[in-house]
């Protein structure tokens, strides 16, 4: 797709106000869950907040599938897209366009490759973490049994969760807890991939570059 199409120009105008309605969102939604006895009129305000972004998320989605003219075919080639809509906990993660909109200029990144990979997979893993940690304890902290009865748990778990450790003191014993257990791991190993793969890349790249500016028979 070429940068002037409508949907690239769309895309364009959209990202600020978009990437601005996801931080609202991810906002509104954990002062819901750790509310800490806020009058409901506060409540009921992040609510609104809450189902105001999904409706821009909503209405973006719809709009794009109508510029892309690929008819039933868009959710198929949009896949991420259409998981993001029903999962909006993951729609933060695409601030990492406003990201690489601010390392471009001239349409050539500012960063090398190896260093946008690493700084993508630290943002997404931050974003997802905080994401993952609310909603594993909207479901767990008032269950029966249940060993995350704390916001700190819940992030105290998440992280060891993301980092593979998983070190077994702290557990979801829901079924829609052990759900979002098994999205977070899948997260964690994924990133942790990308980043060593990327960072074991560049440091082959430096050592070979090393070598070839060495002087003959140094």
């Amino acid at each position: 797709m070429d940068d002037n199409s409508r949907t690239a120009r769309w895309e364009r105008r959209t990202g600020l106000p978009l990437a601005a309605a996801s931080l609202v969102f991810l906002a509104s939604y954990a002062v819901r869950v750790l509310d800490n006895g806020l009058p409901d009129v506060w409540l009921n305000l992040c609510l609104a907040l809450t189902l105001g972004s999904w409706t821009l998320f909503a209405v973006d989605y719809a709009v794009r599938w109508r510029l892309s003219g690929q008819g039933p075919r868009f959710l198929r080639t949009h896949w991420l897209d259409t998981v993001v809509l029903v999962l909006p906990l993951l729609r933060p993660v695409r601030l990492v366009r406003l990201y690489e909109g601010v390392q471009q200029r001239g349409g050539r990144p500012r960063l090398a490759l190896h260093a946008r990979v690493m700084a993508y997979a630290g943002v997404s893993v931050t974003l997802l973490g905080f994401g993952g940690a609310l909603a594993v304890y909207q479901q767990e902290h008032g269950a029966p049994h249940a060993t995350m009865r704390t916001f700190g748990d819940a992030v105290w778990w998440t992280c060891s969760t993301l980092a593979t450790v998983g070190y077994g003191d702290i557990a979801p014993v829901t079924p829609v807890g052990r759900v979002i257990a098994v999205g977070i791991m899948m997260i964690g190993v994924a990133l942790l991939g990308a980043v060593t793969g990327t960072f074991a890349s560049w440091l082959l790249h430096v050592f070979a570059r090393e070598g070839e500016e060495r002087p003959p028979g140094s």
